[in-house]
């Protein structure tokens, strides 16, 4: 496949060109969403736990290698491996993107790996909790590490002024296809019997399915999206991962607030990648919820997720980025207060709940793409954008580890989710501290209008 021989940036395409790309650059979100919706959010906690809990001892913990888990933590523990692996592997990743120049291969060798893990939880039953564990590891760091190419496309495919349009589009079109896969997962789900499948079959067919999703549609950006020589792709060869991730923490020295936004931003985003993560868990251990419920209100976050996401880009171009993810951190802080007090076996306030997380997580997580994507130097995009990966995955370890530590220490899923309150609380001091305005003259950017 030719790759371009000159710098590219968006500025220098046509619109057409710009609108072609940005089209296949959607359809990765809507692609790699549903693992994130019907695997990760909905059907592997409950379902992972309850494998685990059917090969615990007498006392309710799993042995593996040798050491004693509580069966009820071991869905947290596998999450939090995953975010390690990523870490080692998104450094790599991101400087063979921006030295070597090939950017769709590095996407498709990470969704192609993800896709294949995540069918084969088909396989998954009866005891084989260590099976689960793996399958979990792979696919949920296949799916960090893709990104850091997918995200690092941004820059290079729209202008300054239609980022935050663009990202909030891509979140938009992940959370459409989650709720396409969720109406499906429920139809089979609640209709097993009529298939003539058990209920854990029809579980393991929703996660196989999420795999072949992801992988078929992950062919349409690989069509349109366009590789690009750089002026680091001249340079040689790639140097070792970790060595040129130094090299960009230091390069970051010459931005230091595109440092401070990055701490900022790992910090909140962990509360936020953990509620998606154990959310299903806490419903259905802690609050009693169904399958059946909480397939429900996730598909109700996914539907509302859309419009959030749209309408808090509106609200982006009229208040500013930065002003309107503070205020979703706000609006996750009282998520959080709210889900410890919620009652169980109550559906509708759980419900309630759904919905006020709908209205917040696409926008919270497609601003924050789009503002970084206004602090990074021109032609260093998947290297920054490897560290903005650490920074979405790479403290999201200590999430899920805090949580399944709060439910092995106390036996109390409500602790570990108002433990989670800490995040959004420190996250939102530190962004209020960025002057995001000098953050993008720093990086040698033109600054928008609103911001």
């Amino acid at each position: 496949m030719p790759i371009d021989t000159m710098p590219s940036t968006a500025d220098e395409d046509s619109a057409a060109e710009r609108r072609r790309e940005q089209h296949g650059w959607y359809f990765y979100d809507w692609a790699c969403a549903v693992y994130s919706t019907s695997v990760l959010t909905v059907f592997l906690g409950p379902y992972l736990t309850a494998v685990a809990r059917s090969a615990a001892d007498a006392h309710g913990y799993v042995h593996p290698f040798g050491v004693a888990v509580r069966a009820g933590s071991f869905f947290a523990y596998c999450v939090s491996a995953s975010v390690v692996l990523a870490i080692v592997l998104m450094p790599l990743v991101g400087a063979a993107a921006d030295r070597g120049g090939r950017k769709k291969g590095l996407l498709a060798l990470c969704a192609y790996t993800g896709a294949a893990a995540t069918a084969g939880m088909f396989f998954l039953d009866g005891t084989r909790y260590l099976l689960g564990g793996f399958l979990l590891i792979v696919a949920n760091a296949a799916m960090a590490v893709s990104m850091v190419v997918y995200n690092s496309y941004l820059p290079q495919i729209a202008t300054p002024e239609e980022r935050d349009a663009v990202s909030s589009r891509g979140w938009a079109f992940g959370y459409g296809a989650g709720a396409l896969m969720l109406i499906a997962d429920l139809v089979l789900y609640t209709q097993h019997d009529s298939f003539s499948l058990s209920e854990a079959a029809a579980v393991r067919i929703c996660l196989a399915a999420a795999g072949v999703w992801w992988g078929a549609f992950t062919l349409i950006p690989l069509r349109r999206l366009r590789d690009r020589r750089t002026a680091h792709a001249a340079q040689g060869p790639a140097v070792h991962g970790w060595r040129q991730l130094a090299a960009t923490v230091r390069h970051m020295r010459r931005t230091p607030l595109t440092l401070a936004f990055l701490v900022a931003y790992l910090i909140y985003n962990d509360g936020i990648q953990t509620v998606i993560s154990q959310a299903s868990i806490y419903g259905s251990e802690e609050l009693g919820m169904s399958q059946s419920t909480l397939i429900l209100a996730v598909l109700l976050v996914q539907v509302l997720a859309v419009g959030g996401a749209l309408g808090m880009g509106r609200l982006a171009r009229r208040y500013g980025a930065k002003r309107t993810i503070l205020g979703s951190l706000v609006t996750w802080t009282v998520i959080l207060a709210g889900g410890y007090f919620l009652p169980a076996h109550a559906p509708v306030w759980f419900f309630v709940l759904a919905a006020c997380i709908g209205t917040v997580l696409g926008g919270s997580q497609a601003l924050s793409r789009s503002l970084f994507s206004h602090l990074v130097p021109a032609g260093k995009e998947a290297e920054y954008f490897s560290a903005y990966e650490l920074s979405d995955r790479g403290m999201s370890w200590l999430g899920p580890l805090l949580f399944g530590l709060a439910f092995q220490l106390t036996g109390s899923y409500r602790v570990s989710i108002i433990s989670l309150v800490i995040f959004f609380v420190i996250g939102f001091v530190l962004l209020a501290r960025v002057p995001v305005r000098q953050a993008v003259r720093d990086a040698g950017n033109p600054v928008p209008e609103m911001i």
